[in-house]
């Protein structure tokens, strides 16, 4: 992250809406003391700078000096805090359940244990209905603990029934930790590397998944543990590049949300990667129809009030509602139209600068150049690579390695070949130390060196050899990643048949319309 964003106060003061910074004037001016309103000073001089500055900052504040700063900071942030949540209390469930706790807890302190049982019984109550087991271990201790230390005149089985309610529960807890558990790290493993590059990888992939999977997870029936359990598989198929299971898994997912339509408000977030994920699946088989199905219901939940509910919630539909766009570009072979997609998505990552892991930022660089590649227009797309080649990222080294390529075959298609035997041997040496090689790449490489000397009649020979090279590992699940990634066949295509690349795509999109139509029909 930028220096510009580097204070976790100015982060936070400038992550608040109108109406929170409103409600954190009235909330510091109702509860504090007059000393306070020098915090109120640092909150409005923090707002008002474009980025965070020290020197600057404390040159708008003229009563304050620097030693005093760090503890104004800190009681500031405190506040800003307090105040939120004092507004946000009733917006999610969780933090309702965290409120009635706490009475609880008051109510107990205070000697009034049977009014604390009565607030318990009704958390508990909530919790069971969001599926909140973290919570009703909470409830349940501090109902053991009052009936230990108080004689409450409960029901005479009131000790048993609790007795049966903290196991079943511990076992719940302990199902749904080790498969979220095994869903986190097998995602982690995806961020770092990517898809299994060979069968070394898939191989190590598997034995780990098959090591962590509970022997009875598919017997659960919690939310949760199938939640975790869908999101484990899809990380293993789509790392091992077992498209149809990852599409299976992701169907699972969403499923989940349709069966029990409550939980979108509970797990919003969970509910818009599991979108993301199902749209990806389309993708990734081609499965035009669904996919469009899928994107416009993405598309009619990014208008809902769920949806928009919270910062996070946006920032995150936003990514995934205009990654999946990008794709049905790709797949449709419309890249000039994608293309219009790029004003409005630069003027949101600028926006939302500040909530955006380098990772999804990483990721938008590489479709929108791919775009451009896919356009014609090469040199706006090395501009993009640049981006991704010049930032030092220890993650998706596949798309770090892929932007190289992509980067090298645009220089091609502008013909800078003095560029190119320095670039082809520094892209080579780079792939190959990331052990990010296939046979395809390889074959690529070949016949670019091969390629620079060429007159038109011999390129033309060897682009159809080349051609009838890889075509023969279309379907081999380790050779996919470069035709998911950079579309070689279709580009190469596009040589030996004198057409833009684009209509190359369109033309195969509309035959296999045709042809699922047909078999629709038949």
């Amino acid at each position: 992250m930028s220096n510009r964003f580097s204070d976790t106060l100015f982060q936070l003061i400038h992550s608040l809406e109108k109406a929170e910074k409103r409600h954190f004037k009235l909330y510091i001016k109702r509860s504090s003391a007059k000393e306070d309103l020098k915090i109120v000073q640092l909150f409005d001089a923090l707002d008002k700078l474009p980025e965070y500055d020290e020197k600057l900052l404390l040159k708008r504040l003229p009563g304050i000096e620097k030693p005093q700063l760090s503890n104004l900071k800190t009681h500031l942030y405190k506040q800003v805090l307090a105040s939120l949540r004092l507004l946000k209390s009733t917006e999610s469930i969780d933090l309702q359940l965290h409120e009635q706790l706490d009475y609880a807890r008051i109510l107990y302190n205070k000697g009034l244990y049977l009014q604390s049982l009565k607030i318990l019984e009704k958390v508990k109550e909530m919790a069971l209905a969001y599926n909140q087991d973290s919570f009703l271990i909470q409830v349940i201790s501090l109902e053991k603990k009052i009936e230990t230390l108080h004689i409450t005149r409960s029901m005479q089985d009131r000790p048993d029934r609790l007795t049966i309610e903290a196991n079943e529960i511990n076992e719940r807890r302990s199902m749904i930790t080790q498969l979220s558990n095994l869903a986190l790290r097998l995602y982690s493993w995806y961020v770092r590397q990517g898809h299994a590059r060979n069968e070394r990888d898939e191989v190590g992939v598997t034995e780990f998944f098959k090591k962590n999977l509970p022997a009875n997870a598919f017997e659960q029936t919690g939310f949760y543990e199938r939640l975790y359990l869908y999101q484990s598989y899809c990380w293993y198929a789509f790392i091992c590049q077992d498209f149809l299971l990852y599409y299976r898994y992701a169907r699972k997912w969403i499923a989940l949300f349709e069966e029990q339509p409550f939980m979108k408000t509970v797990e919003t977030g969970h509910y818009i990667k599991g979108m993301h994920n199902l749209l990806n699946a389309h993708f990734d088989l081609r499965n035009f129809e669904g996919f469009e199905v899928a994107l416009q219901q993405f598309d009619e939940f990014a208008q809902s009030a769920v949806a928009n509910h919270h910062e996070n919630f946006k920032v995150q539909t936003f990514m995934y509602l205009y990654t999946a766009r990008i794709n049905q570009c790709f797949m449709l072979g419309t890249f000039k139209e994608g293309l219009q997609l790029v004003p409005y998505i630069e003027e949101k990552l600028a926006e939302y600068a500040l909530f955006l892991d380098r990772h999804r930022v990483l990721v938008f660089n590489y479709k929108i150049a791919s775009l451009y590649f896919g356009s014609g227009d090469y040199a706006t797309c090395i501009d993009y690579l640049q981006r991704i080649i010049n930032d030092n990222v220890d993650l998706r080294y596949d798309i770090q390695c892929y932007a190289r390529l992509l980067h090298l075959m645009a220089h091609y298609e502008l013909h800078n070949y003095d560029l190119m035997e320095h670039l082809t041997k520094s892209v080579y040496r780079f792939m190959a130390k990331m052990q990010n090689l296939t046979v395809v790449e390889e074959e690529m490489f070949r016949f670019l060196r091969a390629s620079f000397q060429m007159s038109r009649y011999k390129l033309k020979a060897e682009l159809e050899q080349f051609l009838n090279k890889i075509k023969q590992f279309e379907k081999n699940r380790f050779e996919t990643r470069a035709f998911a990634y950079l579309d070689i066949i279709s580009w190469v295509e596009s040589k030996v048949y004198e057409k833009p690349m684009s209509t190359v795509i369109r033309q195969k999109y509309l035959v296999s319309r045709k042809r699922r139509y047909a078999v629709a029909q038949a």
